[in-house]
């Protein structure tokens, strides 16, 4: 694995374990594409930091556990400042 990408990869996984960010956060503060932050996590910390991986596992978890909340009230907020027709 190049240099930048190991850093990079233990770089996503500092951040969503500080962060407690998901996914798609993550990738709008690396410039990098969802996909990028999910192969990153899942197949290259582990590679790099056992540790860190197992630790930023549990995070994506509860992220996807309450990924339905976050877009209920997505849609929440963008429906309650449309005017009415």
């Amino acid at each position: 694995m190049k240099d930048h990408i190991w850093q990079r990869v233990v770089d996503v996984g500092n951040y969503i374990l500080r962060s407690r960010a998901t996914v798609r956060d993550t990738a709008r503060v690396f410039g990098v594409s969802k996909s990028t932050v999910h192969k990153d996590v899942t197949e290259r910390l582990p590679k790099v930091n056992a540790q860190l991986a197992d630790q930023v596992k549990k995070v994506l978890e509860v992220n996807k556990a309450e990924r339905h909340l976050r877009g209920g009230e997505a849609t929440r907020q963008k429906f309650r400042h449309q005017p009415s027709a």
